[in-house]
């Protein structure tokens, strides 16, 4: 009989670890880091962008962003919008074509107060070509697409 309660008690130990072990690794949007672990307020008072660190972070929307000191990050949260990079952090060339590629944070400008990145410096320099009217269209696709898996694209 003892031996009996012991297999019980481990085959029920042994279907809660399992049955919990899913949701440890189903949860990973708790790592994200966004615009690479550069200090999304750098881009607006320096002239190159500054990496983050671990020990100033602050999460929007599921969503990691690292800062340099300690008062970068309290100015960040004070207004995130101001701050955080249009279109998610995406290349905002390849919104204007309905895209969403991956963006290099150094690759990227601020037009009226707001932070646009794109993809490569190849990218940036066709970007640049009509900032305005690329703009108005990664405006326009961004209420379509924002939701939408890059693969589905």
């Amino acid at each position: 009989m003892n031996i009996i309660k012991k297999s019980i008690f481990a085959l029920t130990a042994l279907l809660a670890f399992a049955s919990a072990a899913p949701s440890f690794a189903d949860n990973n949007t708790d790592n994200i880091i966004g615009a690479g672990g550069y200090d999304l307020t750098s881009y607006h008072t320096q002239e190159k962008p500054q990496r983050g660190n671990g020990h100033h972070v602050a999460v929007v929307d599921g969503v990691t962003y690292q800062f340099a000191t300690d008062d970068n990050k309290k100015t960040f949260e004070a207004t995130p919008a101001k701050f955080l990079p249009q279109f998610g952090g995406y290349c905002a060339f390849g919104v204007s074509v309905s895209k969403k590629f991956v963006a290099d944070p150094e690759q990227f400008d601020i037009v009226d107060g707001k932070l646009y990145l794109n993809l490569d410096s190849k990218t940036r320099s066709i970007w640049l070509q009509n900032v305005s009217g690329r703009i108005t269209d990664a405006n326009l696709n961004w209420k379509k697409i924002a939701t939408k898996k890059p693969q589905e694209l």
